[in-house]
């Protein structure tokens, strides 16, 4: 399968044809795709632009029955899903306003209800989840793709307390201290609904290759000697 590519002052940088990243940062050769009880559906904004650093299609690739959809609005879950599907038996991964620290301590995953707020039942309302739609894209971003799609309502709606911050760490900036990658969202969340850590575990080491040829990438990019201006 042939690569896309981009010029970069003036070079063809390559990417890989599935995952979208340049070929030094891919790490498609890593990934072993996890038949999860959960399906996953990531809904990215098509305004989000980091591709170096964003993980939402690595998340992806990392299950067999997975679906990813750029855009900023559809119809209904079945439409975006592809599939028959009752938003009933799904959750929506969005904070949103709520605060973390209104949520029960110790607890990394929790249902809330509209305004925010944890859900008396916790164990009832997660149980029967059979899918999860992941937003993909800046906390804006995020907030307009919940907003334009009317039938996420209809979902129940989890938001993540996670007890660790993120290993992206100095990489990448973020809004929240609580703001997990993509990736370490749905590893988390997809490791607590179905008991199985190893799944956090599969999705962090691929994160953790990810971040380390991205380090590798930077420091020989920044070794090269500075190219002169053109008289």
């Amino acid at each position: 399968m042939a690569s896309d590519a981009a010029p970069v002052d003036g070079a063809t940088v390559e990417s890989c044809p599935t995952c979208r990243k340049e070929l030094a940062l891919c790490i498609c050769d890593t990934v072993t795709p996890i038949a999860s009880r959960t399906r996953l559906l990531v809904l990215q904004h098509p305004q989000e632009q980091d591709r170096d650093l964003g993980t939402a299609r690595l998340a992806a690739l990392h299950f067999k029955d997975s679906v990813f959809k750029i855009g900023l609005s559809w119809p209904s879950l079945e439409k975006a899903l592809g599939e028959p599907a009752d938003p009933k038996r799904w959750a929506v991964l969005y904070l949103g306003s709520a605060k973390p620290a209104d949520f029960p301590e110790g607890a990394e995953i929790v249902a809330i209800d509209k305004k925010g707020l944890p859900i008396p039942d916790q164990s009832r309302t997660l149980a029967g989840v059979q899918g999860i739609v992941l937003l993909d894209g800046t906390w804006s971003q995020a907030k307009t793709l919940w907003w334009r799609n009317a039938w996420m309502l209809k979902c129940k709606r989890i938001a993540l307390a996670p007890q660790r911050a993120s290993l992206y760490g100095k990489l990448r900036r973020e809004p929240r201290k609580e703001a997990l990658s993509s990736l370490e969202s749905i590893g988390l969340l997809l490791a607590r609904l179905e008991r199985k850590p190893e799944i956090e575990t599969a999705l962090l080491k691929a994160f953790g290759v990810m971040l380390d040829r991205y380090k590798a990438l930077k420091a020989v990019v920044k070794k090269q000697p500075a190219r002169r201006a053109k008289s």
